[in-house]
């Protein structure tokens, strides 16, 4: 479990694909890098993912071909940055929202504004995952808990403090950039649940 609050920026080191199966090395920031175990879930770009080997600040990660296939992970290259949070531990503050680190597809900028204290990115989301992306909601875009804005039919804006550029990979993004989403699961759960009784409703 993830609550979307980006602890710090790694960076990849070295990569190894196999047959449907990427290794790949990220130097963890110093305040992260204690007590980590071989087994245990860290979130890469919002992506759970498990360590297979810890020594020196450095972590592995085996990715597998579904995973690379479904986000942005399968084009990272050697020196790319990732968001990275540790998993939660129980009593911790959850300052965003409950993340599972299970990423629910790929989105596009198609648009960034900046001034000195805000910037606007436009997300362009496949129609059939729009109708999860609610005004004042929440969503996880490469990790980070975010409050939705604007919506229309097949995009959404979302606006970034100074604090969060500082901390995460977003102040990098370019339009035409990929980034990883994660719905809300209890919206969807609340959206699917309504669909299911309507629908049931109307076929009676």
């Amino acid at each position: 479990m993830f609550t979307g609050i980006v602890q710090g920026v790694g960076q990849i080191t070295e990569i190894s694909d196999h047959d449907k199966l990427r290794t790949y090395k990220v130097r963890l920031p110093e305040q992260l890098s204690h007590n980590i175990q071989i087994g245990a879930s860290i979130a890469n770009d919002g992506c759970c993912l498990t360590v297979t080997f810890v020594k020196d600040g450095l972590v592995s990660f085996d990715i597998m071909q579904e995973t690379l296939a479904l986000t942005t992970l399968g084009s990272k290259k050697v020196g790319d940055k990732v968001n990275i949070e540790r998993s939660a531990k129980f009593g911790d503050e959850v300052g965003g929202h409950i993340m599972s680190g299970h990423i629910s597809t790929t989105a596009t900028i198609t648009d960034i504004q900046k001034t000195a204290t805000n910037c606007m990115m436009q997300i362009t989301l496949p129609e059939s995952l729009m109708k999860y992306v609610l005004y004042k909601g929440f969503i996880g875009i490469d990790g980070a808990s975010l409050t939705i804005g604007n919506v229309e039919s097949n995009h959404f804006e979302i606006h970034l403090i100074p604090e969060t550029l500082s901390i995460t990979t977003l102040d990098e993004k370019r339009v035409g950039n990929k980034v990883n989403i994660e719905i809300d699961p209890q919206t969807k759960a609340i959206v699917d649940t309504v669909e299911r009784v309507v629908g049931s409703s109307l076929n009676r």
